[in-house]
């Protein structure tokens, strides 16, 4: 179950709201009344549990639906006028501004900004400031590259990433999906290389116990090449490492001497990254693990934030693919495949609580 949170004026709008969002399918889990110091106003706030199915399902009525229903309406008159660009007077400063700002504020980088809008210059969609919302809209869901799950062969899959952003428990849920969750229960094996954290080694031995999943150590690349003979029979090989700063040359070196190590099983490499990690921040990580020939990124913490735009950004100008959204705590639900549109929806979500208009 995910948790959602809504806010009303009184106790009966909030649940009102999560009436008209979910019907009946939720669990109210608590209700507060808050008072405001500023204006001494009294607000409602309700939580309630909602499955991971309605919560995820496209076809239900949601905010973000809606707006996407919107933005599908315009996606022919966008492809039309950007296929006949008529040059105009020049446009109204104001317009292309404030929707520069509306997106900056977001966290979308002036740089992609400015690329993505140079080729409209005189056009007419520089005119209208929904018409170039949903322009931008469009362009992101255009860029944005999804690596789709694909198990028709066998899966070895590596994970890296800074300490602290939940890779161990990633991996957990990714191994429960493989061998219990798909229509095909997959033969799945876990295999630790983290010898730097204490504790390490015990985390991931208590998911596989539960699980009932196998669980290799192997403490040097040759013991980790030689793992592989014993592995052969495995669909699905998982791997974890040591979480490691952006500057821990020393992790990542032991990283690239583990990969090195096997080069006859290609590993895909998938760098864990929280959604609530700053544009600053991410430019690092990427930029440090990029050494490893990244295959796709893994969203964790992405039920922690609904400011997704610095995360957003980075991959509008890296073409780095994503895979997975870890959308809670729970093992092993709260993992699904990367999708862009509720990706964007979350976005867009963001961005409605910003802007009155409503782009």
């Amino acid at each position: 179950m995910i948790h959602v949170t809504l806010k009303a004026s009184t106790p009966k709008k909030a649940y009102e709201l999560a009436t008209e969002k979910y019907g009946s399918d939720f669990t109210l889990v608590s209700a507060k009344q808050i008072k405001h110091d500023d204006d001494e106003k009294i607000s409602a706030e309700i939580t309630i549990a909602v499955s991971k199915e309605r919560f995820l399902d496209p076809n239900e009525e949601k905010d973000g639906d809606m707006l996407f229903e919107e933005l599908t309406q315009l996606r022919e008159h966008i492809a039309q006028m950007k296929a006949h660009l008529q040059v105009q007077d020049a446009p109204t400063p104001c317009v292309l501004e404030n929707v520069k700002s509306l997106f900056v504020a977001k966290g979308i980088s002036k740089e992609w900004l400015k690329q993505t809008l140079a080729p409209l210059a005189g056009s007419a969609i520089v005119e209208d400031e929904k018409l170039l919302a949903a322009y931008l809209l469009e362009e992101m869901d255009e860029t944005l590259m999804i690596k789709d799950e694909d198990l028709s062969r066998k899966k070895v899959m590596m994970f890296v990433g800074p300490t602290g952003v939940g890779k161990t428990t990633t991996i957990a849920k990714l191994a429960a999906r493989y061998a219990y969750m798909l229509e095909i229960p997959y033969k799945v094996a876990l295999v630790n290389l983290d010898s730097f954290k204490v504790g390490a080694f015990e985390q991931l031995a208590h998911f596989a116990d539960i699980m009932q999943i196998k669980l290799f150590t192997a403490n040097s690349p040759v013991q980790f090449k030689t793992l592989f003979e014993e592995l052969e029979a495995y669909d699905v090989i998982l791997i974890d490492t040591a979480g490691m700063s952006a500057y821990d040359t020393v992790k990542l070196v032991t990283t690239v001497e583990y990969l090195s190590a096997n080069r006859v099983q290609s590993i895909e490499v998938n760098l864990v990254l929280s959604a609530t990690v700053k544009y600053e921040d991410i430019k690092d990580i990427v930029e440090t693990f990029s050494f490893l020939d990244l295959d796709s990124v893994i969203l964790s913490k992405f039920d922690e934030t609904k400011h997704l735009g610095s995360v957003l950004s980075f991959l509008l100008l890296n073409p780095i693919p994503l895979s997975y959204f870890c959308i809670g705590q729970n093992v092993p639900d709260d993992i699904v495949p990367a999708d862009k549109e509720y990706f964007l929806q979350r976005f867009l979500g963001d961005l409605e609580d910003t802007d009155p208009a409503g782009y």
